[in-house]
């Protein structure tokens, strides 16, 4: 039996995400799911946006050449804008069995930004979420 389909995994593109992209790919691998890598640059400025949106996309590039190279179909999404917004607007269109993100490992800003959005996905989303904890 097949439980998930279509996994969505936030990526904050730190090391943290290592943890996240094996647990996920071992869950794919069972169940032959696709597996979108999200991403959400919070910038103030175009050259700032710019900058991160290129750094994201090698961050994703790189994890998604992991996941290929098991046999996993999966994509990338950079959006921008607020985190929160962003991620659940993702959720609701995008038809997703599974969230999977982490819990720990992000800079302070970061603990900030994603701690806000597990406490907003946690309360506002249907879709099982799975939070995943950094290796020790």
């Amino acid at each position: 039996m097949q439980v998930y389909k279509n996994i969505l995994v936030t990526m904050d593109c730190s090391p943290v995400d290592d943890a996240v992209i094996e647990h996920v790919s071992a869950l794919a691998l069972q169940n032959n799911a696709r597996v979108s890598l999200v991403h959400v640059v919070h910038s103030h400025t175009i050259d700032q946006d710019r900058a991160l949106r290129e750094s994201a996309e090698a961050a994703l590039k790189a994890r998604q050449e992991i996941l290929e190279a098991q046999g996993i179909e999966a994509r990338i999404i950079i959006r921008s804008g607020e985190p929160e917004t962003e991620i659940l607007s993702e959720i609701e269109g995008g038809g997703y069995d599974l969230v999977a993100m982490a819990t720990h490992g992000h800079s302070f800003i970061g603990s900030i930004l994603f701690g806000s959005v597990s406490r907003t996905l946690k309360h506002r989303i249907r879709t099982p979420l799975l939070l995943i904890g950094p290796r020790p």
